[in-house]
């Protein structure tokens, strides 16, 4: 399975706002410039991440985007849906029941088996990205990174 690349900038993005002090907004041009990312390829992934409830945005001069929850309820999975959407990335077309080699009506009262092992696959994975909070990801960022970025954005040193 291949995520586009707005699930990375997403995941990035989510997680140094989960650095700054609540309630302080990052500008886009900010948070572009932070990683090096083209500033309107950006805007749409945090817009979709606003849409979905994981970020508000403020607008004007001093504006810009913030948490809308607790890190600690944000999974990376809220953040992997609100970008690339919740739907399976396999679509059964059952091609058992066509061609030449056609299984009969009684031989396909079952689902699928290719298709179950993959819906089992989906959901595995989902489960172990549900799993994952935004503050349980910033805790893997390196302390000297999180010392840097909170400086640069205001917040208090790492625990």
């Amino acid at each position: 399975m291949k995520l586009s690349e707005g699930v990375e900038w997403g995941l990035h993005c989510t997680l140094l706002l989960a650095e700054v002090p609540a309630g302080v907004p990052v500008p886009r041009r900010v948070l572009a410039e932070h990683y090096g990312l083209a500033e309107a390829y950006l805007a749409k992934h945090l817009q979709a991440l606003t849409r979905a409830g994981l970020l508000h945005a403020t607008p004007g001069p001093n504006g810009g985007f913030r948490l809308a929850r607790p890190a600690t309820e944000i999974t990376v999975l809220d953040v992997l849906e609100a970008v690339e959407g919740a739907a399976s990335p396999f679509a059964c077309q059952e091609i058992r029941r066509q061609g030449s080699g056609a299984a009969l009506p009684e031989e396909c009262t079952r689902p699928c088996a290719i298709a179950s092992v993959i819906a089992q696959a989906h959901s595995s994975w989902r489960e172990s990205l549900r799993a994952v909070t935004i503050d349980q990801l910033v805790e893997r960022v390196p302390k000297t990174l999180r010392a840097r970025n909170r400086a640069k954005f205001g917040g208090d040193a790492p625990t």
